[in-house]
C-alpha cells in the first residue's frame, strides 16, 4: 500500500482548496515545461453523481495567469471513444468561454491534460503529446503566423493558437524515474514519490497527500473509495467476458460469472488486509483499523 493518497481522490477532495494548488501547479509545469499559475478554478463535469462515472473518473477545469484553460481528466476504466470524448471536452470549452459577440480573437487557449489508467490506442510510449499544423500538401512546408499575427497574438506558432492534448498513460510506466516528467508518472501509478524525486509540486504533495493525516472517516470513505474502483474494474472484465461467451453452453456461462464475482470479492478482500497492515505500521489501533477496512479483529490479529 503506498503513503500517499491517490491523485484521483486528490483531485476530488483536496486540489480543490487553493492552498493546495502548488500541487497541481506542479504536475502542469513538468509536462507543459512552462511555469503555471492557478488563477481560479472553473465550472467543469466533476463529481458526478451517477454511481459509475463517480468513481470511474474525475475531472478539473482551471485558468491560469495567462487566461488560458487547462482539462485535467482521469479516466480509471477504458473508453472506446475516449479520443472522441477529448476533442468534445475542448471544443465545448472553446465555444463556452468565449461572450457572444466577441471577435474570434478572443478564443481561449485550451490544454487537455489526460492521465488514463488503461491502454489508449496502440503505442509504446508513455506520455503523447498532440497539437494542430497546417503543412503544405505540394512542398511539406509548415504554415506560419504573419508577423503581424504574433504581434498581436503573442504567439510563435500557428498550433499555439489551438487546443493541445496530452495523454499520460501511467499504467504502462514500469521503470526507473530519470526525469521529473517521470517522477509525476511514478507517483501517478504507485501512488508512492521516491526520496530523490525533485519534480515541481511532489515537495507539496509529499506534506499534504499523506494518508496519516487522514481522519477516521476520511480513510473510511477513501478505502471505500478504493474498493469501489476495484468493483468497477471487475464489472468491465466481468461484462467482456460475458460478451465473448454469448452462445456458449448456459452451465459454462453461469459457472465463468460465478468465477469471475468470487475472484472480485477475493481482490477486493486482499486489498482490504493490504490497507490493514499498512494502517498497523502507522500505529493505527486494532479496533480503528476494523472500523475502517471492515474487517474482524482476529483477521486483523493474525495479518
Amino acid at each position: 500500500m503506498s503513503s500517499y493518497i491517490r491523485f484521483d481522490w486528490a483531485m476530488k477532495r483536496l486540489l480543490r482548496n487553493k492552498a493546495n494548488f502548488a500541487v497541481l501547479e506542479g504536475l502542469l509545469t513538468t509536462l507543459l515545461n512552462d511555469k503555471i499559475t492557478i488563477q481560479k478554478l472553473l465550472e467543469s463535469e466533476s463529481n458526478q453523481e451517477e454511481e459509475f462515472d463517480k468513481y470511474n473518473r474525475v475531472d478539473m477545469l482551471a485558468e491560469d495567469s495567462k487566461g488560458t484553460l487547462l482539462l485535467i481528466e482521469i479516466q480509471n476504466n477504458n473508453e472506446y471513444a475516449y479520443f472522441q470524448r477529448m476533442l468534445f471536452g475542448t471544443s465545448k470549452l472553446v465555444t463556452e468561454y468565449i461572450n457572444r459577440g466577441e471577435g474570434y480573437d478572443k478564443v481561449r487557449k485550451v490544454y487537455s491534460i489526460n492521465i488514463v489508467y488503461f491502454s489508449l490506442g496502440h503505442g509504446k510510449d508513455i506520455v503523447y503529446h498532440g497539437k494542430t499544423e497546417f503543412r503544405g500538401i505540394h512542398q511539406n512546408d509548415l504554415l506560419e503566423l504573419s508577423p503581424f499575427q504574433r504581434q498581436t497574438f503573442k504567439v510563435d506558432t500557428v498550433s499555439q493558437l489551438y487546443p493541445e492534448y496530452y495523454i499520460l498513460k501511467v499504467n504502462d510506466f514500469n521503470q526507473v524515474a530519470q526525469t521529473p516528467l517521470e517522477e509525476w508518472i511514478y507517483y501517478l501509478n504507485t501512488g508512492e514519490i521516491p526520496e530523490k524525486a525533485q519534480a515541481p509540486g511532489l515537495d507539496a504533495a509529499r506534506e499534504r497527500l499523506k494518508l496519516d493525516k487522514m481522519s477516521k472517516d476520511e480513510l473510511k470513505a477513501y478505502y471505500r473509495h478504493l474498493d469501489n474502483i476495484v468493483i468497477l474494474r471487475d464489472n468491465i472484465h466481468t461484462e467482456r467476458a460475458e460478451g465473448r461467451a454469448e452462445g456458449r453452453a448456459e452451465g459454462l456461462e453461469e459457472g465463468r460469472a460465478e468465477g469471475l464475482e468470487e475472484g472480485r470479492a477475493k481482490g477486493v478482500e486482499e486489498a482490504r488486509k493490504q490497507s490493514a497492515v499498512r494502517m498497523k505500521a502507522k500505529g493505527f489501533s486494532a479496533e480503528d483499523i476494523a472500523d475502517i477496512t471492515g474487517l474482524s479483529l482476529e483477521e486483523i490479529a493474525d495479518l
